[in-house]
């Protein structure tokens, strides 16, 4: 499998992350998110599933279902074999199908953490298609970073939810699915929320002991 890697080689803990259902691992916000976290000191490293990776040769192929794609993320964490504390996650799909290996992987010691950046709670305008089931029970430690009004899952709609006390978040104000914010209505930048965001991945990583 190849990985896309960024950060110090003698980072203290490597953050391992999946792309979306649409964009690659080296989309713009991908590419946003992994410099803001070497910034912060972490290693992170990015893989694409095998449709994505299809696609840089030309074969075009629709996402499957994120059940059907729990085994490739399984062997990704496999091949990546790193020696740190690993926290595992990714940009919307890529970090739901995370959340759903995340608890094995963790029992079985192979990761500390579980990081979600736009989690997709529900398809956009179909708010009852819910996809927290497992997110109630989930034992790993979790954060997600959301954008209170990312329409795959707004901070009114989340509060609703029943999710695992193992789960935190962290909102950044009128942020949409890729965390980005409107300047002049909310005040703050792109990179006002990057910053923030790994700044809050460090200091998480360090209070469950990861880091």
């Amino acid at each position: 499998m190849n990985f896309l890697t960024i950060g110090p080689e003698d980072a203290e803990m490597t953050v391992l992350l999946a792309h979306g259902a649409g964009a690659p691992m080296d989309s713009t916000s991908m590419n946003a998110a992994a410099e803001a976290l070497a910034a912060e000191g972490f290693r992170v490293a990015r893989f694409e599933f095998a449709y994505m990776a299809a696609r840089r040769d030309g074969v075009r192929k629709p996402p499957p279902k994120a059940e059907l794609v729990m085994d490739e993320y399984r062997h990704a964490v496999e091949d990546l074999g790193t020696r740190t504390p690993l926290i595992i996650g990714g940009k919307s799909m890529g970090g739901r199908v995370a959340s759903m290996v995340a608890d094995e992987l963790q029992k079985a010691g192979q990761i500390a953490g579980l990081l979600c950046l736009g989690y997709p709670f529900h398809p956009p305008e179909k708010p009852n298609q819910l996809r927290t089931a497992h997110l109630e029970h989930l034992a790993t430690p979790t954060l997600i970073c959301q954008g209170t009004r990312d329409p795959f899952g707004t901070r009114e709609e989340v509060a609703t939810y029943k999710l695992s006390k193992a789960i935190e978040i962290l909102w950044l104000e009128d942020g949409d699915h890729d965390l980005k914010p409107r300047k002049k209505i909310s005040g703050f930048s792109t990179a006002d929320h990057l910053k923030t965001f790994a700044a809050a991945v460090r200091d998480w990583s360090r209070r469950i002991g990861a880091g």
